[in-house]
């Protein structure tokens, strides 16, 4: 949850928690909307590929089945392998939040993999879709290896965050790039989204204790043996690590540092 003091903001929008879910690997849709209610994210990213967004549906799929009225929907291009592809699956995303009433939503989350077996995002077609985007109208939260120099880059261009992975998609493997990431968290005047391979609930504060924004995260939840109980610990584990960060951690320091006074002790006779 966001105070006064510390608001999460993308573009010109607030939410008020920092923890973004994915919606994909859950077994059925009843666990996909509890684990979503429970996690009380305000963003959830939807695969546009996989949408199947229709009015005469009603309840059969998690488009329909979601109050738009609370959660704000950020559609990706996951399935893109080229920058040409991506540009095209954007515009459906845009064409899906009009039609579960977010008139004023542009947003999408890039993703342009060509690299089927380690997935990882590529630099140069990611570059090249998100400046066409951002040229049109659209708000952009490109997926990228972390990279601090492609990360200014598309910040540069007008990208309205930047989502680093922390390690392969669904790998689980944490935070692999650390000190890329808080070089990418430093020179940032967006926000930064840690994106992919967190697996627990400590790997999210982690995440939040160095500065980062936000986190998005799906498999460690989908694929837990309980999603739900899951989507509840990754919803504190961001809460704590953002507040670590805001309250901020003592320095690290060689020697040991007594917290009790070495001055006017009892004497014992």
């Amino acid at each position: 949850m966001h105070t006064q003091e510390d608001k999460f903001i993308i573009a010109k929008y607030t939410f008020n928690s920092r923890l973004m879910l994915g919606t994909g690997k859950y077994k059925t849709l009843k666990e996909a909307k509890e684990s979503i209610n429970i996690s009380q994210a305000s963003i959830i990213t939807v695969a546009v590929r996989r949408a199947k967004y229709a009015k005469n549906i009603g309840k059969s799929n998690l488009i329909d089945g979601i109050n738009w009225k609370k959660i704000w929907l950020l559609p990706n291009t996951a399935g893109c392998e080229t920058a040409e592809e991506a540009i095209k699956i954007a515009s459906l995303g845009k064409e899906i939040n009009k039609q579960i009433g977010q008139i004023n939503n542009n947003f999408v989350k890039l993703e342009v993999i060509a690299d089927s077996k380690y997935l990882m995002p590529d630099p140069i077609g990611t570059l090249k879709a998100a400046e066409y985007l951002t040229n049109n109208n659209f708000s952009v939260l490109p997926y990228i290896y972390p990279d601090p120099i492609l990360a200014k880059q598309l910040e540069d261009i007008g990208c309205v965050a930047i989502m680093p992975l922390g390690s392969p998609i669904g790998s689980g493997q944490g935070l692999q790039n650390l000190e890329n990431l808080k070089i990418i968290i430093e020179n940032a005047t967006v926000p930064i989204i840690i994106d992919a391979g967190i697996g627990t609930a400590s790997e999210a504060s982690q995440s939040m204790e160095i500065g980062a924004s936000g986190v998005l995260l799906n498999s460690a939840v989908a694929k837990s043996s309980n999603p739900q109980l899951m989507a509840d610990a990754m919803r504190l584990g961001v809460i704590s690590g953002r507040k670590c960060f805001v309250a901020g951690r003592i320095k690290k320091q060689k020697l040991a540092n007594p917290s009790s006074p070495q001055k006017g002790l009892l004497k014992l006779i």
